[in-house]
């Protein structure tokens, strides 16, 4: 029998794909895995069907559709300020999971230490891994889930190659603050240090609040590799285009591994979402948008025995159960979908020591009335 020496031992099945199937499998309603269960806009649509009519089937270029990254580059200088050559500077990726683990496989060495703030999305750390790097976790804990930076600082070596940030955040709905650009800025100023911003909810953000984006400030900027999706961005998760912006000199790098790693994405979605993006509208309404079901789905919720936790950005809503069980995360996640037909996520499962701090994690971009069937279902727990 043939013998593979596995670079990731320890991984399993990803828990999103676990508890979607499971959901499946009960029909439960699923507020698990983050995507929509609506339709993206028809127009958009129409306009991949119109690129594909066109002939534009074939393979585009490595770097991405000029056309797209220019319109990237434009959006980017309007909000934050920030000019990103289309050039050199601007990559569109296979969705912004690509895009991270490229950043990450073209920055880390074996044995160079990367910063990583838990909850984390999962495919942080099997990056660093594969890459033969060493994961320096700091947990973060409910309900406000902020970062210490005094101990970020303890963390830092000689080794510290790279940073993951993301916000907002995934899992925990949270967001950067000023005040924690101005601890990050200090930290890595004269530092030989990268920072891998992921911001694919870039513009989920509520109540007012600033996204802080790392675009916005020299310092971070000449270092950060910003990580985003269209997915996120147009409801249209399935069709996995994102993008990376970069300085000329990191995006080199990251497209010496992109173009062996997919080396193009699919042109007739490049062609429509440029075309999309001409409407400033389609990404500018999307906080009142998600807002909107923020406030329904929280104010849906105060009907059971869940407690909400501060939800600040993306299209998640974490909640505590310890006035209804003392049972392990995974357990209660797992009770919940088969006995009462609603599917979440532990967020022990972002934790690379499985912390369990008793929250899970539901995803409220649906429909309202799938919603309202959740929370129905919920109230009875």
């Amino acid at each position: 029998m043939i013998q593979i020496s596995s670079k990731l031992p320890q991984t399993g099945t990803s828990i999103f794909t676990v508890m979607s199937a499971l959901a499946a499998e009960v029909g439960a309603i699923n507020l698990s895995q983050g995507f929509p269960d609506y339709n993206c806009d028809p127009a958009l649509i129409a306009m991949v069907n119109k690129a594909m009519k066109a002939g534009h089937n074939q393979y585009a270029p490595m770097a991405g559709l000029m056309a797209l990254r220019q319109r990237l580059s434009a959006k980017t200088e309007k909000l934050y300020n920030a000019v990103y050559d289309p050039e050199t500077e601007i990559t569109i990726t296979a969705g912004g999971t690509q895009a991270i683990f490229t950043a990450i496989c073209c920055t880390v060495q074996p044995n160079d230490e990367v910063i990583v703030f838990e909850p984390a999305y999962d495919s942080y750390a099997p990056a660093i891994k594969v890459m033969g790097g060493v994961v320096k976790s700091l947990e973060l804990e409910p309900p406000d889930y902020r970062i210490n930076w005094e101990m970020v600082k303890r963390l830092i070596t000689s080794k510290t190659r790279l940073i993951i940030l993301n916000s907002p955040h995934n899992p925990t709905a949270t967001i950067l603050h000023q005040s924690d650009i101005d601890e990050l800025s200090a930290i890595v100023k004269n530092q030989d240090i990268m920072i891998l911003s992921d911001e694919v909810y870039e513009h989920l953000i509520y109540d007012g609040q600033t996204h802080h984006s790392m675009a916005r400030y020299e310092e971070l900027r000449k270092r950060s590799f910003i990580c985003a999706s269209f997915g996120k961005l147009f409801h249209t998760t399935g069709w996995k285009v994102g993008y990376c912006l970069a300085p000329a000199a990191l995006m080199q790098e990251f497209r010496k591994v992109h173009q062996f790693l997919v080396f193009s994405v699919n042109a007739p979605m490049q062609y429509a979402i440029a075309e999309y993006l001409k409407d400033e509208s389609c990404y500018l309404g999307l906080s009142e948008f998600f807002q909107q079901k923020r406030d329904y789905f929280r104010s849906a919720m105060e009907q059971t025995r869940f407690e909400l936790l501060p939800c600040s950005g993306s299209y998640f809503q974490s909640v505590k159960y310890n006035k209804i069980s003392d049972e392990k995360d995974t357990d209660m996640a797992l009770r919940i979908t088969k006995e009462f037909g609603v599917a979440s996520i532990p967020t022990s499962a972002f934790y690379s020591r499985g912390t369990d701090y008793h929250v899970l994690r539901f995803c409220f971009a649906k429909k309202q009335e799938t919603l309202d069937k959740a929370v129905h279902k919920l109230i009875k727990v």
